[in-house]
């Protein structure tokens, strides 16, 4: 029976259109090629720039960036913990699907061509090359992010068509007597019921906030720009930045992937298994390909291009800070614990190699992904957030605002966590979540505590943990906390007394493969050895084929020759004062700020 109401519908798309309808142009195809070459040069041309044949210089950018490549800063500097490799698997699935879908590539193919362009100028260059292009690719996502939306408010009939016309947008081939595929009631509300919602409020308020708090101020990937920051002002104003960008998602990623519902509710809002497995190979649902699906349907040649090139470069930049993170974490903090006398040579070479492996990870783990993450992949990232982060952000949190905490708190603390939220994990991987028509037989502990809630629980044991261990056992000495707490910042710098300038003189010859002697004898055997070695050293030079120059110039190895002594490592100056004018202005930037956040959440609740 045809309804007799004059309320626009939204468009009917075709049952078994399978993704996508339209592919890229060959002026779409010329965007994104242009895309990558300016991308590269860009990385490329970091390498150059920067200083690179350091430690310092490549996994912190020489500690000399400017604070308006630092988009993705934070407010706070600190970091602890290393599971990055989940956040990377995930963020290559989901540039996977787009390339895949668009580009009609076998998965594996489009993960394999990213991955060579990523590596490139990740492995070249180092912190640098990421901070240039991520600051390069922020520009290219904002412009191509606002231009979809745009195209999606203008095809919709704006705000208030896309409210009216949201809870119309239904699969043709919904089953009538059932629930599943309907749009959400609560689907314009950030706080929703605490007990049948699929975000309840008050996990949203505290759960999801505790795992917010690890990533922004504890992840390598994040506080590594900080630290690569000229001072504090220049951390907080690239910290400051980043959250005046993090106001945009809702309107340019949200409401966008909503539209893309009215649009095309067929395959975004699909119900029933075989059809979604036809359209998406996945029979949970089709939600993740809302976003590509718009692109490809709704913007003219040549934009559609543009957002293939803001896609790819959302992946890119996830991707290369991942891997300079992770490298960085493993080189300095595993691999120099394990051979403390490594030149930096060897710290070059092992880091560059990491990255590599940290690729070969993350293609293996793309299978896993796409079975276990049910049709959406934002719920996915956040459970797994939920089970592995809370620990890690409480124990942060306690290190820094409270002095009696110990080693031996903060060991069992992250020990009792981490295994409590290994076990949920592996339980939601054992026990998947069921479609919408089946009976739900899931373990109580999976099925009826929501994984914020159990972020929330996660928190609370490790902090009854962290401060009974912490109150039972010897506190730590003044000089143990000294610096390293908030109230403690501010300590008086105690000068240490320096050994003579021989640790050098002792590296150098560790390099040069001689052995030990006293301080005194150092210095005259070097002279020997240097003028001894000048000839030999003429030797060997030519020796080197231009095919492992180059490679040693890509791997930011250059060989200086023995005449040279590494250079007597200077005293670190650090310094949290601020100018005043500067100060000022900060804050009154971060009271705006977070007011504007308030209000979003206040309005929207």
């Amino acid at each position: 029976m045809e309804s007799g109401t004059s309320s626009p519908q939204p468009p009917q798309s075709d049952l078994l259109d399978v993704f996508p309808q339209k592919g890229l142009e060959p002026g779409d195809i010329v965007v994104l090629v242009l895309y990558f070459l300016f991308v590269l040069a860009v990385g490329l041309w970091s390498t150059v720039k920067t200083k690179r044949d350091t430690v310092k210089g490549y996994f912190l950018a020489g500690g000399d960036m400017v604070w308006w490549p630092g988009l993705f800063s934070v407010l706070m500097l600190a970091w602890i913990f290393l599971p990055i490799y989940i956040a990377g698997q995930v963020d290559m699935y989901a540039g996977a699907i787009f390339i895949q879908q668009s580009l009609h590539l076998d998965l594996y193919l489009a993960i394999v061509g990213l991955l060579a362009i990523t590596a490139v100028y990740t492995v070249a260059g180092g912190l640098a090359a990421v901070i240039y292009t991520d600051a390069l690719q922020t520009l290219i996502m904002l412009i191509g992010a606002l231009t979809l939306m745009g195209y999606s408010f203008a095809a919709v009939g704006g705000m208030e068509g896309l409210k009216e016309k949201y809870f119309l947008a239904l699969a043709s081939n919904r089953s009538e007597n059932s629930s599943c595929g309907l749009p959400r009631e609560d689907a314009f509300h950030i706080f929703r019921d605490p007990l049948t919602s699929d975000l309840p409020w008050p996990g949203v308020l505290f759960g999801m906030s505790i795992p917010s708090l690890w990533y922004w101020c504890t992840d390598q990937v994040i506080v590594q720009r900080t630290l690569a920051a000229k001072n504090l002002s220049h951390a907080k104003g690239g910290a400051l930045m980043a959250a005046y960008l993090k106001v945009l998602p809702l309107f340019i990623m949200v409401f966008p992937g909503m539209v893309s519902r009215i649009l095309f509710p067929d395959q975004v809002a699909c119900a029933d298994p075989e059809i979604c497995r036809k359209i998406c190979s996945n029979p949970s649902g089709c939600s993740d390909i809302a976003y590509p699906k718009l692109v490809l349907e709704l913007l003219p040649t040549g934009l559609r291009g543009l957002m293939m090139a803001v896609m790819v470069a959302a992946l890119m930049s996830s991707l290369t800070s991942i891997f300079n993170s992770a490298s960085t974490i493993f080189t300095m903090d595993l691999w120099n614990h394990l051979r403390p006398r490594a030149s930096e040579k060897e710290l070059m070479i092992v880091g560059r190699v990491f990255v590599l492996l940290l690729v070969l990870v993350s293609i293996l783990w793309i299978p896993v992904i796409q079975a276990s993450q049910g049709g959406q992949l934002f719920i996915y990232i956040q459970s797994i957030s939920s089970y592995l982060q809370p620990p890690v952000a409480v124990v942060f949190i306690m290190g820094c605002f409270w002095k009696r905490t110990n080693e031996k708190g903060a060991f069992w603390g992250l020990i009792s966590g981490l295994l409590l939220g290994l076990v949920r994990l592996v339980l939601d991987f054992i026990y998947v979540e069921p479609r919408c028509d089946q009976p739900d037989e899931r373990p109580v502990l999976v099925k009826s505590i929501h994984y914020l809630y159990f972020s929330m629980i996660l928190s609370t044991v490790t902090l009854i943990t962290v401060s009974t261990v912490s109150w039972f056992t010897e506190p730590p000495s003044k000089e143990m906390v000294s610096h390293l707490t908030w109230f403690t910042r501010h300590d008086p710098v105690v000068q240490k007394e320096q050994a003579p300038p021989a640790a050098p003189l002792s590296l150098a010859l560790s390099q040069n493969g001689m052995p030990e002697a006293s301080s005194s004898s150092r210095v005259q055997f070097e002279m020997v050895q240097e003028n001894m070695s000048k000839t030999h050293s003429c030797d060997m030079t030519p020796k080197q084929s231009k095919v492992v120059k180059a490679i040693l110039w890509l791997c930011g190895i250059q060989d200086k020759g023995k005449e040279e002594l590494p250079a007597r490592p200077e005293p670190v100056i650090v310094s949290l004062e601020e100018n005043p004018l500067v100060k000022t202005l900060l804050d009154v930037n971060l009271i705006f700020c977070v007011s504007c956040a308030i209000f979003i959440w206040g309005y929207f609740a």
